[in-house]
């Protein structure tokens, strides 16, 4: 079997044949997503929701059960860079057909260009996710700089200007493992913050409900470096659209934590967060302080998180980790350590594919095959975790439904 996959992978649209020792249970994943494929179907045909999804919480939402010490009765579905299963990530087309099926925010990575614009893209480097490549007039801008303390060769947003890059087109990140994605290459412009705002409040006008908006600062100490800071750029963001108060429907996250604080002083949304499955913070490195994201996740660490953030985002192993075979094992304490603390918990990323699932879900030895993600839902939801990260809005907001009507 294949090993199980980390954060900065993903995934294609529908399961393909198994060996034939797994088609029967193959099969049984096939009529799963089928349901939730038909769900997602119907959504996008009434521009309704499911009825897993509902009203996105306000910064109060961190007492609303977190200080009960129990799971919020509404789940929330997070998509994660947009429907990113189903067309390339960080487009408002992502975004559009994630909240249409179903997802209660919209995640966008932000990192800025030349001339301040906050836009969306996984990482500053460009070249993996666009078609900046088949564009001669910028083969010059291609560079290699250090990043996080690791050198990245390729071409930077903070390079060009926002202008220049609405010339270029997104494309899959990974079309080996989403080859039905790259059908959409080369069609979406890379989306700004402030569109991503304005397709969230369309979306919200238009479905009956509150999409929310749940951005992530990318690699704050390295921009801050530059003397390109993001925060001021989204705190000025924020105000200008109203956002900046505490019953806006906006989550701030991020997996450093200088910024978080000082953020914590200056804006009125709820803050999360992030929680890698090993390392530390990168302004931890930078600034000599030892701890790592295992510090983080104690009790003293969760109290001191709760200090300046509303929630926190693990990696999802750190929730329920696997053995040495990749199967799940039992789960920690760390949901009910963070509710104990008031912390809303939001692990990430819930993906449909054999990659990214233990190895006792999986169908085959494809890893783009679609594996039992229902049966991870399961798994995970019994916890009591309060929302989760998908790629697979539409399957994410079935498994919540299933689970809250047991």
């Amino acid at each position: 079997m294949v090993a199980r996959g980390r954060e900065r992978n993903e995934v294609p649209i529908g399961p393909r044949e198994g060996s034939d020792d797994n088609m029967a249970n193959t099969s049984r994943i096939r009529k799963r997503l089928t349901v939730a494929a038909l769900s997602a179907l119907a959504v996008l045909a009434t521009t309704g929701i499911a009825p897993a999804t509902a009203a996105g919480p306000t910064s109060g939402a961190a007492g609303h059960a977190a200080e009960r010490g129990e799971q919020a009765d509404d789940i929330k579905v997070v998509a994660h860079r947009g429907a990113s299963g189903y067309r390339p990530e960080h487009t408002l087309a992502a975004y559009e057909l994630a909240a249409r099926m179903g997802a209660d925010y919209i995640e966008p990575d932000l990192v800025t260009t030349k001339d301040g614009v906050l836009v969306a893209r996984h990482e500053p480097e460009i070249g993996g996710t666009t078609d900046v490549a088949e564009h001669p007039e910028f083969a010059d801008r291609k560079t290699t700089k250090q990043v996080d303390g690791k050198p990245m060769t390729g071409w930077f947003a903070e390079d060009f200007t926002l202008a220049e890059l609405k010339t270029l087109r997104a494309v899959e990140r990974i079309p080996e493992t989403r080859p039905h994605n790259t059908i959409y290459d080369g069609r979406f412009e890379i989306a700004t913050f402030q569109e991503i705002i304005d397709l969230s409040e369309r979306l919200s006008r238009e479905l009956g409900r509150d999409v929310g908006v749940y951005p992530e600062l990318k690699h704050p100490t390295y921009f801050q470096q530059q003397d390109r800071a993001l925060e001021p750029l989204l705190v000025d963001a924020l105000n200008r659209n109203g956002l900046n108060k505490s019953k806006s429907n906006v989550y701030v996250q991020s997996f450093e934590v200088s910024n978080l604080k000082e953020l914590s002083k200056q804006v009125r949304v709820p803050l999360v967060q992030l929680v890698d499955a090993s390392g530390a913070p990168y302004d931890f490195v930078e600034s000599g302080d030892p701890r790592t994201y295992d510090d983080l996740v104690t009790p003293e660490g969760l109290k001191e998180i709760a200090s300046y953030a509303s929630a926190v985002g693990p990696e999802k192993s750190r929730i329920i980790p696997t053995d040495d075979e990749g199967n799940l094992t039992e789960p920690t304490t760390l949901v009910d350590d963070a509710h104990d603390e008031g912390l809303i918990v939001h692990p990430w990323t819930f993906r449909a594919e054999n990659e990214f699932l233990p190895t006792d879900l999986q169908s085959s030895d494809d890893p783009a095959d679609y594996g039992d993600i229902f049966a991870e839902y399961e798994a995970f939801l019994a916890t009591g975790i309060d929302g989760v990260f998908a790629d697979h809005s539409d399957i994410a907001a079935e498994a919540i439904r299933t689970f809250e009507n047991k």
